[in-house]
């Protein structure tokens, strides 16, 4: 046991271990991989553990199936329609809900126009382990926030959901970089999909083998990868 987890930042744990606190800890956020239980905090996922400013912890680990959580936002598959509720393909173990009613201005009568096959952005309101996992595209406020059916002329593709953190991350460089690249448009989803929009579906095809290629990649190899490519396309 440990009671200090700053000791341990950058350091790979695994399943099991445990940190205790002998005196009252200041406040910790538990993010993915850690699991509060008293005074102790439990490692319930392998990786790498990371730390943000002020108090907020999480394992950084390369899981392959998505796991739900509450208030990730996500890119969707609607599946199915079942009465008022739309079953949505979120690539969990399990399909997820959306309520005809989660969208901004919707009513009995002005109901959303989402069709089997439509991309949806949504956030999840509900996801645990002995529910079914339900999502909303409406914020607080009942804004959509930019949530809602979108995809029309672009490119739905994978990647892991190791590289979604660091393209979600502020200030992110690979974003930065590929917009010298090509003009675009991108959606990220905390489920490992990313959706792409550019003038042509040769400059789309580009967009996502870049995002695959640079998993792995330095960051001077990333920066040489990317010039190549724009100076051939200019």
């Amino acid at each position: 046991m440990s009671d200090c987890l700053k000791d341990k930042v950058g350091d790979v744990l695994l399943p099991g271990d445990i940190f205790s606190f002998e005196i009252k800890p200041e406040k910790v956020i538990c993010g993915p991989g850690l699991r509060r239980n008293g005074d102790e905090i439990l490692v319930c996922k392998s990786g790498i553990l990371r730390h943000k400013q002020p108090n907020m912890y999480w394992i950084d680990s390369q899981q392959k199936r998505y796991v739900p959580a509450k208030g990730e936002s996500v890119i969707g598959i609607v599946t199915a329609k079942s009465g008022d509720i739309f079953k949505v393909d979120v690539g969990g173990s399990e399909l997820a809900t959306l309520s005809y009613l989660a969208f901004e201005g919707a009513t009995k009568r002005n109901r959303p126009n989402a069709k089997v096959g439509d991309l949806v952005y949504a956030q999840f309101i509900i996801a645990n382990k002995d529910m079914e996992p339900e999502l909303v595209c409406i914020d607080s406020c009942g804004r959509s926030n930019g949530m809602g059916v979108f995809g029309e002329g672009g490119l739905l593709f994978r990647v892991s959901l190791g590289l979604v953190r660091r393209l979600l991350a502020p200030q992110n460089a690979i974003v930065k970089e590929l917009e010298k690249v090509f003009p675009f448009e991108m959606v990220v989803g905390m489920n490992g999909r990313v959706w792409v929009k550019a003038q042509t579906t040769q400059h789309m095809l580009v967009l996502a083998n870049l995002l695959e290629s640079c998993e792995n990649m330095t960051a001077q190899q990333r920066q040489a990868l990317f010039r190549r490519v724009a100076d051939g396309a200019s």
